[in-house]
């Protein structure tokens, strides 16, 4: 039976009692506890000295925040620790998922040489000029994430056609192939509905929206795009946060994206 240390309820504070429980579950959270089981309304009730209600709100507080989940006739459970994936800077969701210990493996759909019009003009090329195409399928721990489209320049990114993806960074080999590092870029984020195609390879329902990621990456004259990217990412494993801090006011907020599992 759950039990805590010293029982934080405290009925003088101005603090509703529903809150100073939800603070002290997230706390207890925070620390790794309830790894095995998470205490229910009974445990609750008895442990805080509080009444069903009280419980129950504390508990969907913590829910609202995707802490747990709680699910009709199974109790509550806590979600899966999150993959961050920070955004507003350079970065590589394969580092991100091998850095927080989960198993990164890409089914690699296509990696070939080709034409495309509309990822030439992106990358400032002719229309007819040779792009290097290379799409994955991005899993953690053997679950779909992500699906990754990414154009490159041929005259750059040939060398990096006998690679095998399915365990390795694009930008990585591209730098120990090429010589070249991306060195900054932009990115556009917006949820959208999937394809057909797009809900069978992440296996996700009808009407289930994703993210839509667009990126464009730049090398290190920074004037020249070497990538134009398309991530369609899965909407119930991502949530963007925001971090900033007012000493800093002329920092811009530091994006980033947290995978729940």
């Amino acid at each position: 039976m759950f039990v805590p240390m010293v029982n934080p309820v405290d009925r003088s504070s101005p603090l509703p009692l529903w809150c100073q429980v939800s603070d002290d579950l997230r706390r207890r959270l925070d620390a790794g506890d309830f790894a095995e089981h998470f205490p229910g309304d009974g445990e609750l009730m008895e442990a805080y000295g509080v009444s069903r209600h009280t419980a129950r709100e504390a508990v969907r507080r913590l829910a609202d925040a995707g802490l747990v989940v709680r699910e009709r006739g199974r109790g509550t459970r806590v979600t899966s620790p999150g993959i961050e994936q920070p955004l507003g800077t350079l970065y590589s969701l394969y580092r991100s998922i091998e850095a927080q210990g989960y198993e990164q493996h890409s089914v690699v759909r296509a990696l070939d040489e080709r034409t495309n019009a509309e990822a030439a003009g992106v990358l400032g090329l002719d229309e007819d000029e040779a792009l290097v195409y290379l799409e994955r399928l991005r899993q953690a721990d053997g679950r779909a994430l992500a699906l990754d489209r990414s154009w490159l320049p041929a005259s750059l990114a040939r060398p990096i056609l006998d690679c095998d993806f399915s365990r390795t960074a694009l930008y990585g080999e591209l730098a120990e192939r090429t010589g070249v590092q991306p060195c900054s870029g932009w990115e556009r984020i917006h949820p959208e509905l999937p394809t057909a195609e797009q809900r069978s390879l992440l296996g996700i329902g009808a009407k289930q929206p994703v993210f839509a990621i667009e990126r464009v990456t730049y090398g290190p004259d920074r004037q020249h795009p070497i990538e134009w990217r398309h991530s369609i990412v899965r909407g119930d494993t991502f949530a963007f946060v925001a971090r900033w801090d007012s000493r800093d006011q002329g920092a811009q907020a530091v994006m980033e994206a947290e995978v729940l599992a």
